[in-house]
């Protein structure tokens, strides 16, 4: 697999897999309706450091973006969003690319990373308590899932 620095021609093949997670309404806190122009502008943000990876075959199967979380005095706070292809789950692409984000907020000097709405049904918090994310506290009732109805936001955060 490779990972790199996504460039703007890169969009058109993470859309499919951005759209169908939002659209399912299970994970990100995002209005499942969004069109593709304001996806684009949410995820390719310039304040944002965006990444692909490519599988073996050079399919784009996921992406993650890394930026600051607050600004001022508090700028060395990073927050990062990820999204694998459903049909690619299960094959590491993930893992992969979360120590590759973790890394590089550390090489830019973060000093911590901060997940504001983690939705508790979410399998990426397995993830993210094994790579040492902490709960900080839990949002109740916060987020309406289509198939287990009202479930709490966590907000999690780890040291780098």
């Amino acid at each position: 697999m490779l990972i790199r620095e996504a460039v703007a021609e890169d969009w058109p093949r993470i859309w499919p897999f951005w759209h169908r997670i939002v659209a399912a309404g299970e994970t990100y806190a995002w209005d499942p309706d969004t069109s593709e122009e304001a996806a684009r502008a949410l995820w390719m943000a310039p304040a944002k450091r965006v990444y692909v990876v490519e599988d073996d075959t050079g399919a784009l199967v996921a992406s993650a973006y890394l930026t600051l979380n607050y600004g001022g005095p508090a700028a060395r706070i990073a927050n990062a969003g990820f999204m694998v292809d459903p049909d690619q789950g299960g094959r590491g692409f993930g893992r992969a690319l979360a120590e590759h984000i973790l890394d590089a907020a550390k090489a830019e000097g973060y000093r911590g990373m901060v997940f504001n709405a983690v939705v508790e049904t979410n399998p990426a918090v397995k993830l993210w308590t094994s790579f040492g994310f902490t709960i900080l506290g839990t949002v109740p009732d916060a987020y309406e899932h289509p198939r287990h109805g009202r479930v709490g936001l966590h907000i999690m955060y780890k040291a780098l």
